[in-house]
């Protein structure tokens, strides 16, 4: 076999280094231009030999040191730099910032992985770049939201490191580590959900009310939406539409939440039930869209309501439990049938809690029964929806979507009585 030749690993560093360098420097001067700024202390090509300035001096000593002397000579050179912009009524720091940046790409590309210098220049270019959008997002920005980040780094870095895998009780077949995973997951779609509501889409239509709350809650989404049909009955037939897309996102969402928790029998074997359901779905909605006479996206919505509490993680790891449990003694006195019909109870409450702790649990039952069980539970979750929007809409607009809804009930049972026999 030939031999073939490669590149050498500091050869690809120094051009990383040097490449890199030049287009931080490019945007930099972009960035100045955009903001009325002169040239500053210097040049594209100023931060180019800066780059490779902390190359060489990474490469000529490992440990560092002659780095370290160079960094405070051109810490030194930028603060002189700053005292005079400062006497000149120029506060700005992030030009000089920006070139110790530069400065620190040499020994990253020398001493990590390649992706983590690339990693590294996006972040500075995206800083540089994206200002006019970082800056409608810091006048957007709650002063709650750095709490609520804070709480859901405490759920995920925090508590869930500290949870034995071991099992919570002889009735209850599902570890403390996979409940509280279960939580984050959850609470992670819900709160994804909640920023693109909050900051990305804003002027949000009833449309993507109707997808990104389907990815939150479904059942939540549709009492919001029946309310609204009722207020705003011309906009019934839309309304009536983002209902359906708020279902079809359900199964999407059950489906994502089944993958990313690590079943991925069952995931594949629901893909055609839930996939059939969800592309009916999408024509249904296409169909209601059709008749609406409204654009989607000509509506002014509150803003959402933030999902992430720990009362409301610890009321889904209650019920994760409790279902838990429940299902346990089920299953135990009266097999498959008892399942089903529980599931059918379940679907008038929250289904997810009860879904992830039947697929969590290992229970003396086969995976068809389990399969059955979620499309049932999904199944009269549709129909206590299908009720939601008769009783708070109170329009004839409404209809066709309860309609659909209450067929994909019955479909949902069809499919549970062919598959169980």
């Amino acid at each position: 076999m030939p031999h073939v030749a490669t590149l050498s690993p500091l050869l690809i560093a120094f051009v990383a280094t040097t490449l890199f360098g030049f287009v931080i420097g490019l945007e930099l001067h972009s960035y100045r231009r955009a903001a009325g700024e002169g040239l500053g202390y210097g040049t594209t090509r100023t931060l180019t030999l800066l780059a490779v300035f902390g190359f060489v001096l990474a490469l000529l000593d490992p440990d560092l040191r002659l780095y370290g002397v160079g960094l405070l000579i051109v810490g030194g050179f930028f603060a002189i730099s700053y005292w005079h912009r400062q006497r000149e009524g120029r506060k700005r720091l992030l030009t000089h910032l920006v070139g110790l940046l530069v400065y620190a790409i040499g020994p990253l590309a020398l001493k990590g992985p390649l992706w983590l210098p690339v990693l590294y220049v996006v972040v500075i270019l995206l800083m540089l770049g994206e200002k006019p959008g970082i800056r409608r997002l810091s006048d957007a920005f709650r002063s709650t939201e750095a709490v609520t980040l804070a709480k859901f780094l405490i759920m995920a870095g925090l508590i869930l490191p500290l949870l034995p895998d071991s099992q919570i009780a002889s009735f209850v077949t599902v570890t403390w580590y996979q409940l509280w995973l279960a939580v984050l997951v959850v609470s992670g779609i819900s709160y994804i959900s909640y920023i693109a509501q909050a900051y990305f889409f804003p002027a949000r239509g009833i449309l993507l009310t109707g997808a990104l709350g389907g990815l939150y809650s479904s059942t939540a989404t549709t009492v919001v939406l029946g309310k609204r049909i009722r207020e705003a009955p011309d906009d019934g037939r839309l309304s009536a539409a983002a209902i359906v897309l708020a279902t079809l996102m359900m199964y999407l969402r059950l489906w994502a939440l089944i993958a990313l928790l690590g079943h991925g029998a069952t995931a594949l074997r629901l893909a055609l039930p839930f996939g059939i359901l969800a592309l009916s779905s999408g024509v249904v909605v296409w169909l209601l869209l059709r008749g609406s006479q409204r654009s989607a996206a000509d509506h002014d919505e509150a803003p959402p309501h933030h999902p992430l509490e720990f009362s409301t993680a610890l009321l889904f790891a209650v019920l994760f439990v409790l279902f838990a449990a429940i299902t346990h003694f089920v299953i135990t006195d009266y097999g498959a049938r008892g399942l089903h019909v529980l599931s059918f109870a379940v679907g008038f409450t929250d289904i997810d809690p009860f879904i992830l702790s039947l697929l969590d649990g290992k229970f003396p039952i086969g995976e068809t029964a389990l399969m059955v069980a979620v499309v049932i539970a999904s199944g009269s979750n549709n129909l206590l929806k299908a009720g939601y929007a008769l009783a708070l809409g109170r329009n004839r607009a409404v209809m066709p979507a309860a309609a659909w809804l209450a067929a994909t009930f019955a479909i949902s049972i069809g499919y549970a009585y062919l598959t169980s026999t």
